[in-house]
């Protein structure tokens, strides 16, 4: 097959996924090497960022066709949805799930001093959390961790993409988060009981 019929193919492919193909399986289906799909894939990835309305990024360990940002309110009225809105609390769960995983309730709820069931349930509900088993210690409670619909939401290759220590302090800097009352930091370690 020849690099256009190839960039074709790919483009067939990922178009009809309803979730990110990782390039392992992509090469499987069109029985080349990994590495000569790699190439293919950086072209088509500079091909799509030159003005057109979609782009071909890398989410949640796999590859996906995605709107381009600044066309989101044009694809909204054609879904007539409105955009996805997290609570203060459901922003600070899922922050700290993400960072921390896996976490107990417990230590999500010492971070944020207050109850966070319900916001977990919401989380579990729009499948950005999941249960990832149980920790070994008395009373086995659940452990919670982000899933690749989290990614995916948040335009993440994989947790390693999300900001450092250091960027997150200076997005927050001068945002009113850091500094609020007597609850511990996001970063801070959870020493909790887990009865």
């Amino acid at each position: 097959m020849d690099t256009a019929e190839l960039k074709g193919t790919i483009e067939s492919l990922l178009f009809a996924s309803a979730e990110p193909l990782v390039p392992e399986r992509l090469a499987e289906i069109l029985e080349i090497d990994l590495e000569d799909l790699e190439t293919v894939l950086a072209e088509m990835e500079e091909h799509f960022r030159q003005g057109h309305g979609l782009l071909l990024e890398r989410v949640a360990g796999g590859l996906q066709f995605r709107t381009r940002p600044e066309h989101g309110e044009w694809v909204r009225r054609l879904h007539r949805s409105r955009p996805f809105r997290f609570s203060r609390a459901a922003l600070e769960t899922l922050a700290i799930i993400a960072y921390r995983q896996p976490i107990t309730r417990a230590e999500v709820e010492y971070l944020r001093g207050v109850d966070s069931g319900g916001v977990l349930k919401t989380l579990m509900e729009k499948h950005l959390v999941r249960i990832l088993g149980k920790k070994d210690s008395p009373g086995r409670p659940m452990i919670y961790g982000t899933t690749r619909g989290f990614l995916e939401l948040f335009g993440l290759r994989d947790l390693a993409c999300l900001p450092t220590l250091k960027e997150f302090g200076e997005l927050s800097a001068g945002s009113g988060l850091e500094g609020e009352g007597t609850t511990p930091s996001l970063f801070e370690t959870a020493e909790t009981s887990e009865d």
